[in-house]
């Protein structure tokens, strides 16, 4: 059965570039670009410069270097709406250009997802709202991957948990209801967390409106009326959920390759001596993914990041561990390949040698840069630093004495160990261990001003705001019973769950796995477990309560949270099953039409971010299921430990100068 299209991520892709072009278009004549940076990595993705060179854009600027010039009348500036200050940038540049310059230009705008009142009321404060023309550019979800869809919203976890804007959910709920519109509604919604059940209303609601608004009324008799017939539920996970999976060390290739050098829209910038030079040199203006990069002759080398790479395809989602032997099974392949040409005795053989030249030439160039990342991954996952770091990550995974790891923490402080590392293996007791005790906490305070400097008071205040790192209460250490929160909420009860879930399985083969755990050697991520509870009942009733329950207590065809209530009572936020349902007459004719093949989509969405490491236990999850189901990821936005910091970290040190 061929996908439909808004499950498939070449149709957004397709769709996003016509919409872009087409507003290009809408501007007669040469053009040059102005682009907020946080863009241009998604944009690159589905438009290539060469692409937009074809449809009249001259030069591309980013929109905070101020230095777009007067070589051409037409000036397009395209940012996120949402963000004050890109609008305040694109007023100030419209003013600085008409002053410098004896050409009248004609400004455009286009604003990504929507235009605001905010962004008006800038341009009309600034006196340039009647000298631009301002359009909107509805970008939402960006294809990372055929089965990843990312909005791409950078700074969504630090908006939604310490400032509190909840924009992003209005963002999430939007691109959702393109898919409603597009497949139907989502049959049931279920989900875990208190902004996911934000979402979830936000759904419900805009279904109501859409239903009222004559506009759409074709739209809805097709489609937004009925349930989907390929789609079969949407999982809505609640970063706030599950914050510990984050703060762990990723152990996938993919994991480890974000947490070194770090994935920014399918690519990772790494040093050309780890990866070698790139072959060929590309000129100025060449059509390279992302448009409004220059080429600048440094020591730094863009490598693409995603399954167009079929080797990286091969070692992504797989534990560190065994990638050794694979790219040396891969490199003996080749040598094999290539030795081929000797035996070759037959014109006919050596043509088709010949022909399977450049693959094999691809092949040792990707093979070239993973061997070259995996020994520089290898150096850093064989010190004794990372060694100490994950041993206390999994002993307090473990549920070991948290405090029995106080001392290592102390010498890393010591030994001026990057802040980071030090808040995450902080944060990570805090949120397993129901907070640190009061004196505990209060001491490491004091150790990190002193050892990193006296700002890190905002920082701490931030990392508390964001229920991070908190001191334990009495209240706290009733397990099983929830843990009380700050403000009436309830946190995450680890030290329950990892019985209950079965969170540490402390046999893994992570060659041949059988079980999620793979990814972090031996601890399963709550969140996926959480996915588990729905999509595999009958395999985690099994492994926590045994086959008998499996066989006995839930069967198959069992919806929602059903047989993990008293888990779901220990997990951070609302609990919600919410079921759509059309007419029932219309309902019935379309399953007649439809017809009951074909495997149904599970859409997973992450409001918060989602880590690499969860999306190859997902994908994981949906290679044990692919001849019944697939899974497709939709997040906010690619998170990991370091980027979880970084929201709290300050950067100003307001020393005297």
């Amino acid at each position: 059965m061929a996908p439909h299209p808004g499950l498939d991520a070449d149709f957004i892709k397709d769709k996003a570039r016509k919409e872009l072009l087409s507003l290009l278009e809408g501007v007669r004549g040469k053009k040059n670009l102005v682009i907020e940076k946080a863009l241009s990595g998604p944009i690159g993705i589905f438009v290539k410069f060469s692409t937009l060179q074809e449809h009249g854009v001259d030069k591309v600027f980013y929109l905070e270097n101020d230095n777009v010039d007067i070589s051409q009348k037409n000036v397009v500036f395209l940012a996120r709406g949402e963000a004050a200050a890109n609008v305040q940038a694109i007023a100030e540049q419209v003013k600085r250009l008409e002053k410098s310059s004896s050409i009248e230009h004609e400004f455009s705008v286009l604003l990504s997802p929507r235009r605001t009142l905010v962004c008006n009321k800038i341009f009309e404060d600034e006196g340039v709202l009647g000298d631009v023309t301002i359009s909107e550019f509805p970008l939402y979800f960006v294809p990372l991957e055929q089965d990843v869809l990312s909005l791409e919203l950078e700074s969504s976890f630090g908006d939604l948990y310490l400032r509190k804007d909840p924009s992003c959910i209005f963002f999430a709920a939007k691109a959702l209801m393109l898919l409603q519109q597009k497949h139907g509604l989502f049959p049931r919604i279920i989900g875990k967390g208190d902004n996911a059940h934000r979402l979830m209303e936000l759904l419900v609601r805009m279904r109501s409106e859409a239903s009222a608004d004559e506009d759409s009324a074709l739209d809805v008799a097709r489609y937004g009326m009925l349930p989907s017939a390929s789609i079969e539920s949407l999982i809505v996970i609640d970063r706030q959920v599950d914050p510990a999976t984050v703060l762990l060390s990723q152990l996938t290739y993919e994991g480890l390759v974000e947490e070194l050098f770090g994935i920014k829209d399918a690519q990772a910038e790494v040093d050309s001596s780890i990866v070698g030079a790139a072959p060929g040199t590309q000129p100025q203006g060449s059509s390279s993914r992302s448009p409004a990069a220059p080429t600048q002759q440094n020591l730094k080398r863009k490598i693409q990041l995603d399954s167009s790479d079929k080797l990286y395809d091969q070692l992504r989602d797989v534990n560190f561990a065994i990638v050794g032997g694979l790219l040396n099974k891969v490199a003996r392949r080749l040598e094999s390949d290539y030795e081929s040409r000797h035996v070759a005795k037959s014109t006919s053989e050596l043509r088709d040698f010949v022909n399977k030249l450049p693959g094999y030439q691809a092949e040792q160039q990707s093979l070239k840069i993973h061997t070259g990342l995996a020994e520089e991954i290898m150096k850093h996952t064989s010190s004794d630093l990372f060694t100490r770091i994950l041993e206390v990550q999994q002993n307090l995974a473990a549920g070991s004495d948290p405090t029995a790891q106080h001392e290592t923490i102390e010498e890393l402080i010591a030994r001026d160990i990057p802040l980071p590392i030090i808040l995450r293996l902080l944060c990570l007791e805090s949120c397993i261990s129901g907070g640190l005790r009061p004196k505990d906490l209060e001491n490491f305070k004091r150790m990190i001003l002193h050892a990193y400097g006296y700002q890190h008071l905002l920082t701490l205040d931030s990392l508390e705001k964001l229920q991070l790192l908190y001191p334990r209460t009495s209240s706290a250490l009733s397990i099983p019973n929830p843990i009380i929160g700050g403000a009436g909420e309830v946190r995450t009860n680890y030290t329950y769950l990892r019985k209950v879930l079965r969170l540490i399985v402390d046999e893994v083969n992570e060659q041949d796995p059988n079980d999620i755990a793979y990814v972090y050697s031996g601890y399963a991520p709550l969140s996926v477990r959480l996915v588990q509870c729905i999509v595999q009942k009958q395999y985690l009733l099994s492994i926590t309560k045994g086959s008998a329950a499996a066989s006995n207590g839930v069967g198959s065809a069992a919806h929602g949270w059903y047989g993990f209530e008293d888990a779901l009572k220990n997990v951070r936020g609302t609990t919600f099953n919410k079921v759509q349902k059309g007419d029932e007459h219309a309902v019935k004719t379309r399953q007649v039409l439809a017809g009951t093949g074909g495997k149904k989509t599970v859409v997973v969405f992450f409001l918060g971010g989602v880590t690499f490491t969860e999306i190859a236990a997902l994908r994981f999850l949906a290679k044990q299921d692919e001849g019944r189901r697939k899974i497709l990821i939709c997040t906010t936005g690619i998170i990991s430990g370091n980027k979880m910091m970084d929201v709290a970290i300050e950067k100003r040190d307001f020393s005297k100068t």
